[in-house]
């Protein structure tokens, strides 16, 4: 069976959900260490464009977005379910965390205190750097202000502490879903800067439940460098099977561009080889990468005609 390569950083909220889901299914995978703001050079040869983290590779298919990585790992180990058939609001909740939650936590998190605690003592020109790169990756998003966010926040805590206390031990009951992970990783973030995690401790469900998420782990990982998993990409002989399905108003073999809707909305051009409700799968040559299929989630992104 191919290897499960995460190209990610270790700050990363997004990345932080994937490696947690990897320690829930025990799946063994091997660690890409990859910058946290552009270029991304090797990141980009594998996505042609896309640049959030994390990715997933399995050989010459390249995932990219968690909601759609977190299906992949559970077809890998689909025993623990991160889908039950008793949640069925699991995936929509899991979509809320992903917007509106991690935009009101990352706001908190990243007051002056919390920067501090989640960067550490950078020189003033690559926190100038990380800080460009975010307002170039959010494009005309707005960010909430930290008034806006803290509000927001505390509803959101207030909800998902409620939720808790009514049903626990996990948001949908007696097992974990992919709710838990994409609200847990929001709140990792918050831990992480330190000085500013005081918030958490007014809402008393949430911190044994983050205990009972975080206690997950990782799983075992092994490192590898990134022109190693450049060359498993060209090395590879095959790519997971995709098919355009009819009426969904794309033909096999189409020239398209896929891009996120909300930040990090560079497109990504490309052959349309795969099309369903729930992904896009493009296919792109790239000198060093070779013939890569870029897999999308539908949820989040939008997909047009290449005209160019």
């Amino acid at each position: 069976m191919r290897e499960l390569i995460l190209h990610h950083y270790p700050m990363s909220p997004f990345a932080e959900k994937v490696r947690l889901i990897l320690g829930y299914k025990q799946l063994p995978w091997r660690s890409v260490l990859i910058p946290p703001v552009m270029p991304k050079p090797d990141v980009v040869a594998l996505t042609g464009g896309y640049r959030k983290t994390p990715v997933l590779q399995v050989g010459a298919d390249v995932y990219c977005d968690t909601a759609l990585i977190a299906r992949v790992l559970d077809a890998r180990q689909p025993d623990p379910t991160l889908y039950p058939a008793s949640a069925p609001l699991a995936v929509p909740l899991g979509q809320w965390a992903d917007n509106s939650l991690f935009a009101a936590a990352v706001s908190w998190a990243m007051q002056p205190a919390g920067v501090a605690a989640i960067l550490g003592e950078l020189p003033p020109d690559v926190l100038k750097a990380f800080a460009a790169d975010r307002a170039a990756m959010r494009a005309n998003a707005p960010r909430p202000t930290l008034a806006d966010a803290t509000a927001q926040l505390k509803q959101h805590l207030t909800a998902i502490a409620a939720q808790l206390q009514r049903g626990g031990p996990w948001l949908f009951g007696a097992a974990p879903s992919i709710a838990d992970l994409c609200v847990g990783h929001c709140l990792w973030f918050i831990r992480l800067a330190r000085p500013v995690a005081y918030l958490l401790d007014d809402y008393p469900p949430i911190g044994p439940w983050l205990d009972r998420l975080f206690a997950f782990g990782h799983a075992t990982s092994t490192s590898m460098d990134s022109g190693e998993a450049l060359a498993v990409a060209a090395a590879a002989l095959a790519h997971a099977p995709a098919t355009v399905a009819p009426g969904l108003g794309f033909e096999a073999g189409q020239a398209v561009t896929v891009a996120a809707t909300d930040y990090g909305v560079d497109p990504v051009a490309g052959i349309l080889v795969g099309l369903s409700l729930n992904e896009a799968v493009l296919r792109r040559t790239d000198a060093r990468a070779g013939t890569v299929h870029v897999h999308f989630p539908r949820c989040g992104f939008q997909i047009k005609a290449d005209k160019t």
